[in-house]
This record gives C-alpha cells, sequence and structure tokens, in this order.
C-alpha cells in the first residue's frame, strides 16, 4: 500500500474516532486498532496525537478546497461566481462541522490550532476571490479599484459568518434558495457601480454571452467603442 494512502486511512480513521469520541478520550493505541495498522506503522507517520488531529483539519479543509476548486472551474459570469463560492464556503464549512459529531466543539475550543492549520487555505480562498474580481473588472461587471485589499475583505467577511452560519443564526425563516437574491443583491451593490456598469455589460452581453457558451477561455472585452460614446465611463 503507498506511503499518501496509508497516510490517509489513518487521518480518515483518527478523524472518526474523535467524532465519536472526543479528541481528548481518544488515544494513539485506540488509532492504531482501529486504523488495523499498529502502533509501529503510526508513529511513522505521526509523533503525537496532536500532530495527526492537525492532518485531520488539513484533511477537511482540503475536501472544502476540493468544493471551490470545482466552482473556480464553471462557465459562469463573475459576479455569478462570487455569490457561489461563498454559499459553497459557508455551506461546506457548516457540512464538515455537523459530520464531525463530537470533533466540532474541539474545533471551536481549540481555535487558535484550527487557525495555524488553516492558513494554507485562507490564502488559497483569498487568491480564488482576485481572481473572480480580476474578471469581473475586466469584463466591467465589478467596480474596483484595490482587488487586493476587496478579496482580503471578502475572504475575512465571510470567514467572520461561518460560526453564526453554522448554528443557523443567519437569514431565520430564510431558505437557502431565498437568501441568495437577498445576498446577491447585497454584494453587487457592494462591487458595481449600477449605471456605468450595467451599461457596458448591456452593450456587451451577447459578447459575454457567447465567450461563456463557446468555452473559449475569458479574455479583457473590448470596451473601446463603447468608450468612445461615453468616454466617462471608468
Amino acid at each position: 500500500m503507498s506511503i499518501s494512502k496509508t497516510r490517509h486511512i489513518l487521518v480518515d480513521v483518527a478523524r472518526q474516532l474523535f467524532a465519536k469520541n472526543g479528541v481528548e478520550r481518544t488515544t494513539m493505541n485506540d488509532i492504531a486498532i482501529a486504523s488495523g495498522k499498529g502502533r509501529r506503522t503510526l508513529y511513522t507517520y505521526f509523533n503525537s496525537k496532536e500532530e495527526i488531529y492537525a492532518a485531520v483539519i488539513e484533511s477537511e479543509l482540503e475536501r472544502l478546497s476540493d468544493k471551490l476548486d470545482e466552482v473556480a472551474e464553471k462557465k459562469m459570469r463573475p459576479q455569478e461566481k462570487i455569490i457561489e463560492v461563498i454559499y459553497t464556503h459557508l455551506t461546506q464549512i457548516r457540512e464538515t462541522v455537523v459530520r464531525n459529531g463530537n470533533l466540532r466543539a474541539e474545533f471551536f475550543r481549540n481555535i487558535w490550532m484550527v487557525e495555524k492549520v488553516r492558513k494554507k487555505f485562507d490564502a488559497d480562498e483569498i487568491a480564488l476571490f482576485r481572481k473572480v474580481y480580476a474578471e469581473g473588472k475586466a469584463c466591467g461587471e465589478f467596480d474596483i479599484e484595490n482587488i487586493d485589499i476587496v478579496a482580503d475583505i471578502t475572504h475575512y467577511c465571510i470567514k467572520g459568518l461561518e460560526v453564526p452560519y453554522i448554528y443557523g443564526r443567519l437569514g431565520r425563516g430564510l431558505t437557502l434558495d431565498s437568501s441568495r437574491p437577498l445576498v446577491a443583491k447585497f454584494v453587487y451593490g457592494a462591487l458595481c457601480r449600477s449605471s456605468d456598469v450595467n451599461k457596458k455589460r448591456m452593450y456587451n452581453e451577447e459578447n459575454i454571452d457567447k465567450k461563456y457558451d463557446n468555452g473559449d477561455g475569458f479574455d479583457r472585452l473590448d470596451f473601446d467603442n463603447f468608450d468612445k460614446i461615453d468616454n466617462k465611463i471608468f
């Protein structure tokens, strides 16, 4: 069995034990027995329970990162993609916490450990926001002066909503579908200059649709002719 597969099994078995019994009540011996790999194999990969706990968190974040990568590859307008990324982040975080039983309390109790492990995930998500905002700015959907700052703010705002979302404290009485238009309106209001951006978007709507439909990539659209008509735009 390959090294990566053995390690994956150990991490997944540890996650299940942590979820069932809690981190404190799970021992390295419990993990070795439940995995069927033995203590020697377990200690070949992990020196302590703290190391394997960190690996469990990292594994769960990788699952979330994979879901966000799927959204990033979708052929959709930047405005729609931003909303999709936001909802994917929140729903996957909630699913991760819910499916991990007793481990979820440890997520919140040992927040500094979680923060240390999720640094790479946070950086990757910010990079994703930058990419989508750059696409949106290039095609005239977003009015953004500093993409880096807006990407940082978006990421940390969504991160701050994780706990309220997990506990159902956001949009009480609203379904997932009914909340999306409200969130979209809020986000678009912050990112778009309604008059100018909508003019450009409407002017190039057919071209944008054609680009996405043909699947030939997303390049900056040519607004030169339109800007000659109204050079005040941007």
